[in-house]
Order: C-alpha cells, then sequence, then structure tokens
C-alpha cells in the first residue's frame, strides 16, 4: 500500500501536500490499539498484532512519554525479578487501561476535529 501510495504522489509543488491527505485518509479507518491486561483476557487470539502477523505482543515506549508505559515497564520489571511485585489486581490494571484508552480515543478524536477545522479554513481562504 505504502509504494503505490508513493508512485501517485507525484513530484510536483503539491506532492508533498497529496502525500499527507491519502495517508491520513487511509490511515484514519484503521483500528486503533487499545490497552489492555492480560490477565483479564481469556482469548490468547486477542494478544495477536495484525500488520506484524505475531501471535503475542505488547507495545511500549519511553516511560517518559505516557502513563500506560510506565505501567508496562513496571510489570515487565516485575515479571523478569528485576523489582517487587506490582500489588494492583487485574481488574484494577484494566481500569487503568481502559481510563488510557479513554484518554487517547479523546485525544485523537480532538486532533481529528481540529485537521478538519484547518481544512475547512484553509479551502475558505484558497480561492
Amino acid at each position: 500500500l505504502q509504494k503505490s501510495l508513493s508512485e501517485t504522489f507525484g513530484a510536483d509543488k503539491y506532492s508533498r501536500a497529496r502525500k499527507e491527505v491519502l495517508t491520513y485518509m487511509f490511515s484514519r479507518p484503521m483500528q486503533m490499539a487499545l490497552y489492555f491486561c492480560t490477565g483479564v483476557l481469556e482469548d490468547e487470539t486477542l494478544f495477536h498484532h495484525y500488520a506484524l502477523n505475531v501471535p503475542f505482543y505488547t507495545h511500549f515506549t519511553s516511560p517518559i512519554r505516557r502513563y500506560a508505559d510506565i505501567v508496562v515497564h513496571r510489570l515487565l520489571s516485575a515479571s523478569l525479578s528485576a523489582r517487587s511485585p506490582i500489588k494492583m489486581e487485574k481488574e484494577a490494571i484494566q481500569k487503568q487501561a481502559d481510563h488510557c484508552n479513554d484518554r487517547k480515543m479523546a485525544s485523537k478524536r480532538v486532533q481529528e476535529l481540529s485537521a478538519d477545522l484547518f481544512f475547512s479554513v484553509f479551502v475558505r481562504v484558497r480561492p
């Protein structure tokens, strides 16, 4: 998909704008990744990563970026015996995951609305 999109962008002064618009339009309907506590889910097929085609997957980045990443780092450290176990029930961890998902979806929605607003202003001021 990325290769075919790249071929359609062209090389004129609007190619970068076309690339951004098309990439946004194609990625917008993709399902967003969700945080969840594995101890709450019984169906291990839900741990599958579609794009990478791996059966078990966890994602995290630097713990300075997001609270969810801090939780994942702490749980991973505890599972490797690098720190003491986390004193949280799996339901409490899932509640935190649900909260992180809600905030992430709200942030994404605000980002989309902001892009829509910018586009409408751009169209209005352009002849």
